[in-house]
């Protein structure tokens, strides 16, 4: 299954998705506070410039 190479993959290659999974949360923090801003590109030059 995914989720058994998920866990073969860390051991044998020291691979997690953790830097993946910090940056959703940083998005999802992000996207709470514009609270629900209707310019996409204004949103995306938003998050460049946060996170890039």
């Amino acid at each position: 299954s995914n989720h058994s190479t998920t866990i073969i993959n860390y051991f044998e290659e020291r691979l997690t998705n953790a830097s993946a999974e910090s940056f959703n949360a940083k998005i999802k923090a992000f996207r709470s506070q514009l609270r629900g801003v209707a310019d996409l590109k204004f949103f995306m030059f938003r998050l460049a410039r946060l996170y890039a």
